[in-house]
C-alpha cells in the first residue's frame, strides 16, 4: 500500500458490568478486524480507572471508516452494550499529526 492516509477512531466505554462488556467487545474487535478497510483494532483497559475500556480502529480511509460505522456489526455491539454502560461512550475521531506539522 502506497503512503495511504490513516483514519484513527477511539471508543471509551464505562462499564456497570465489566465482564459482560469485554464480552461484547472482544466479540466486535475479533469481527470488525476481518472488515474491509481495517488496518488494526485493539481493545485496552484502563489501569488507573476502573470498569473503563478503550477500542483504538485504524481505517485505511474515512470511507471504509463510515461503511464500518453503518454496518450491522456496529448496531448489534451498540445494542449489546445496553444496560452495560454507567454513561454513553465516548467516541473520537483523529487525524494524524506529522512532527513536520509542527512548526
Amino acid at each position: 500500500m502506497d503512503d495511504a492516509e490513516i483514519t484513527l477512531v477511539t471508543m471509551r466505554f464505562q462499564a456497570t458490568d465489566a465482564e459482560k462488556l469485554l464480552g461484547v467487545l472482544s466479540k466486535y474487535v475479533v469481527l470488525a478486524r476481518m472488515e474491509p478497510g481495517c488496518r488494526n483494532i485493539d481493545l485496552i483497559s484502563s489501569v488507573t480507572h476502573e470498569r473503563r475500556h478503550l477500542v483504538i480502529e485504524k481505517w485505511e480511509s474515512p470511507d471504509s471508516q463510515r461503511r464500518h460505522f453503518d454496518s450491522a456489526m456496529m448496531v448489534e455491539m451498540a445494542s449489546a452494550c445496553s444496560g452495560l454502560l454507567s454513561r454513553p461512550p465516548q467516541i473520537d475521531l483523529w487525524e494524524a499529526t506529522s512532527a513536520h506539522d509542527l512548526r
